[in-house]
């Protein structure tokens, strides 16, 4: 009997505490007004006075500005200076024209030896793969065996190799033989530099 008055008393307290749970949420959701969060009122606020704050001012720069007359055609001199400047213009222009001129003998060495100086990256590249290729590991075992026995990478780069060496070769020939014209049309050799 006296279990049976416990299990009573025990599911009375269990039955009291259950119905005041909707009570209490109730509560807690009426003490709880619209606008009582202060993350929320921070934000609505800082919207209004976003609303509400005065447009910037509107900040001149040199590209909203036109410019004045460029001083070159203020200045009377300035003709003389477009005047000097475009005789200049035309002797470069007829150095260039002249195919024994300085201009036009820098310029073929200049080309001359960028294709010398491109020509020398890509060897060294290809030598670079070729020496990469001499200590390749395959994953593959098939391939591995195919290539202990025939060395095709290997023996494909190195022609790539020879081709190129011979390339460069014939550059630097190319580059003798500019010198030898120079000097025969009597330039100055200081403009194959």
């Amino acid at each position: 009997m006296r279990v049976k008055s416990c299990v009573t008393a025990f599911s009375v307290v269990v039955a009291l505490c259950l119905a005041g749970l909707p009570v209490r949420a109730r509560a807690q959701g009426s003490s709880q007004q619209p606008g009582s969060d202060p993350v929320a009122d921070a934000a609505r606020k800082a919207r209004e006075d976003k609303k509400t704050a005065p447009k910037p001012k509107k900040v001149f720069t040199d590209d909203d500005v036109k410019p004045a007359n460029s001083p070159a055609s203020s200045n009377p001199s300035g003709t003389a200076a477009t005047a000097a400047v475009g005789a200049q213009k035309e002797s470069d222009a007829g150095q260039a024209a002249d195919p024994n001129g300085e201009t036009a003998w820098r310029k073929r060495f200049k080309d001359q030896h960028d294709k010398i100086d491109k020509a020398e990256k890509e060897l060294d590249l290809l030598q670079r793969e070729e020496e990469k290729s001499q200590v390749q590991y395959y994953s593959d075992p098939q391939k591995a065996l195919t290539e202990q026995n025939t060395r095709k990478d290997i023996n494909d780069k190195q022609a790539k190799i020879d081709a190129k060496k011979l390339e460069i070769a014939q550059l630097k020939q190319g580059l003798d033989d500019l010198e030898d014209q120079l000097r025969k049309s009597g330039g100055d050799p200081g403009w194959a530099r």
